[in-house]
């Protein structure tokens, strides 16, 4: 077992996650980076390393909705690179549904990775943690997650979910050493927003979406959530009643209160 410590990103070759693994290795940390695509991932590591005066960051190709490839990579990071001390289970996916030919299938993609690719890790470093009695975990959700949103009932459910998942979990964790924190970005600009056709407002770039992380995860919040303007709006939408909040969020959006888009 490889005694040196180290930070492992999921969804690290792009967007928040690039920018996690660039700013942390600049701090002097080991950093793994995964995900699904070995070309983008590597050339994340190329880049990041270049700049650095050792080689930091490492990867591995990794799908985290297979429960056996997550305990397998885990055990891989821990024997080589050192034993995880930070994981940021950032890998995520996205895309619009609506009323227009709805399908069960995009909530099962969409939870599939959001949901239950953030809970394999957990399965995977839970049990070390326990028994190193340290351990901090971070998961992106999102501030979609907070309440419905138009066109995102797939994206927000799963977000929503994990949330709850992660609230439910730090009841217990709270009474360990081990530290818990959910990270819920409004609009990043990331390959997933560029999907986007709507108006994002508040966007950032990944890069500033990193400082108000990294500056969160020294922090004892359970919430790490940005930019505050969105933040605050949202929140205050969520406490509005119903009616208020369906007409409000719905003139914002471009949706009537019908529920069709004008």
């Amino acid at each position: 077992m490889n005694p040196t410590r180290c930070t492992w990103i999921t969804g690290g070759g792009s967007g928040i996650g690039l920018a996690l693994a660039q700013q942390l290795a600049g701090q002097g940390r080991v950093v793994v980076i995964t995900g699904r695509d070995a070309r983008r991932l590597s050339q994340a590591c190329q880049t990041i390393n270049d700049t650095l005066s050792s080689a930091r960051v490492h990867y591995k190709v990794l799908d985290v909705t297979s429960t056996q490839a997550v305990a397998e990579c885990v055990d891989e990071i821990e024997e080589n690179q050192g034993l995880i001390e930070l994981a940021v289970l950032n890998a995520g996916d996205h895309f619009a549904n609506g009323l227009d030919d709805f399908s069960v299938v995009p909530f099962r993609q969409l939870f599939d990775v959001n949901v239950f690719g953030v809970l394999n890790c957990f399965e995977a470093l839970l049990p070390r943690f326990k028994a190193r009695n340290a351990g901090h975990i971070a998961v992106t959700a999102s501030v979609a997650g907070y309440q419905g949103l138009p066109m995102a009932s797939a994206y927000g459910a799963s977000k929503a979910a994990i949330i709850h998942a992660c609230e439910a979990l730090y009841f217990e964790l709270r009474l360990t050493p081990i530290k818990l924190q959910v990270i819920n970005p409004g609009f990043v600009k990331t390959p997933l927003t560029d999907k986007n056709t709507f108006e994002m407002p508040f966007l950032v770039e990944p890069e500033q979406a990193a400082k108000a992380i990294i500056k969160g995860l020294k922090t004892h919040q359970f919430e790490i959530a940005f930019p505050t303007p969105f933040v605050l709006i949202l929140k205050t939408l969520k406490h509005l009643p119903y009616r208020w909040y369906f007409a409000l969020v719905g003139r914002m959006t471009g949706f009537s209160s019908s529920g069709s888009k004008k």
